[in-house]
């Protein structure tokens, strides 16, 4: 199909041909209307009446004298420091470092170019009209790199790192160390804001970092849940303490290793557990006859009495006959205990349960 024609000049044309020319002329209207606004501030000419720049009035004033209003307006406030305070701390940032720059000629003939293209609203003395309120954009820059390179600073400088609670394991007692809640602050926020506020002549220059919480992996509570049981042997004063939930609750007489055959020293863990187990007996020239075999749990002649609690592959906590050597060094290097105590102790230990021997 053709396209629709239209007359033009006692001739016939296509009406698309018609649509190109009338978008052609919109598109030179509307170029050539803002650089009519822009032109060079002629002699004398004056800024429209009801502007203004920062909140200072400008109207009626030429590019000149407007220049020196805002200079002597402005120039002091914007180029305050802009102080920071984190937690207890102050940081400051110079205009000087922040690298601002007010250029007062170039807001003053950005109000005469707003004044120019606002229509005229009310009656002004002399004839014309008022334009209606303008307040236009400040020409003011910064760098955002030192801005966000100061927040970044006040970020390392203000931030606390958390501290996880730990646990000190001794033969008497167990010591906790609390943890601590770290602290930092948004950088980023921060950075936002600082922006903001060197840009605007009427924001505060006095601004607050907000310290967000760190908080730590492990608390005192953790430490609690992990240590349920633990276990102390203190060889020197032949004494066996059962803590739970890191609180004491109840001490044992023990036996200790003899000279040559000692109790190894070190922190350990309740590896297994039996009730009336056998004896496999070492091959060593101290076990006799008996050497290398096995004598069953109960036997008369099993040294290893009621109960079981291995520490290592040949060391543990057992119930012995002779309940007189408790106090005394007169093992082969288990942990004796008297049988109703070893019974005692039995069910209150769980596998796993850390043992510290000194």
């Amino acid at each position: 199909m053709h396209a629709p024609l239209q007359a033009q000049e006692g001739r016939w044309v296509p009406s698309t041909v018609v649509r190109r020319l009338v978008l052609t002329s919109l598109i030179t209207v509307l170029a050539v209307a803002p650089a009519a606004s822009a032109q060079a501030p002629k002699p004398d000419e004056r800024i429209a009446a009801g502007v203004v720049a920062g909140g200072i009035d400008v109207g009626g004033l030429t590019v000149e004298e407007a220049t020196v209003k805002l200079r002597d307006a402005l120039d002091r406030r914007l180029t305050r420091d802009v102080v920071v305070r984190a937690g207890n701390r102050t940081f400051r940032l110079s205009a000087e470092r922040g690298k601002v720059v007010f250029d007062a000629e170039r807001t003053a003939k950005r109000a005469l170019y707003a004044g120019r293209e606002r229509p005229q609203t009310t009656p002004a003395p002399g004839g014309g009209g008022a334009t209606a309120g303008v307040d236009v954009g400040l020409a003011v820059t910064h760098s955002k790199a030192a801005v966000k390179a100061f927040a970044a600073d006040v970020q390392a400088r203000s931030t606390r790192k958390a501290r996880n609670a730990t646990l000190k394991i001794t033969v008497r007692k167990m010591i906790v160390r609390r943890a601590k809640i770290g602290r930092r602050i948004d950088a980023e926020k921060l950075t936002a804001t600082i922006d903001a506020a060197l840009a605007d002549p009427g924001a505060s220059r006095k601004l607050r970092a907000k310290l967000l919480a760190i908080r730590p992996a492990v608390n005192a509570n953790d430490l609690v849940r992990q240590n349920r049981t633990v276990l102390t042997a203190d060889r020197s004063t032949f004494k066996l303490r059962l803590f739970k939930n890191l609180k004491l609750r109840k001490t044992y007489g023990i036996a200790v290793g003899q000279a040559g055959y000692g109790t190894p020293a070190g922190q350990f863990r309740i590896v297994n557990k039996q009730v009336n187990p056998a004896w496999h007996v070492p091959n060593s020239d101290w076990a006799g006859s008996l050497a290398g075999s096995v004598i069953p749990g109960g036997a008369p002649n099993n040294p290893l009495k009621a109960r079981w609690l291995g520490v290592t592959g040949s060391v543990g906590i057992h119930g012995t006959g002779e309940p007189w050597s408790i106090g005394t060094r007169a093992s082969h290097g288990c942990l004796r205990m008297k049988v109703p105590d070893v019974i005692d102790l039995y069910p209150r230990v769980p596998v796993g349960t850390p043992i510290l021997i000194k």
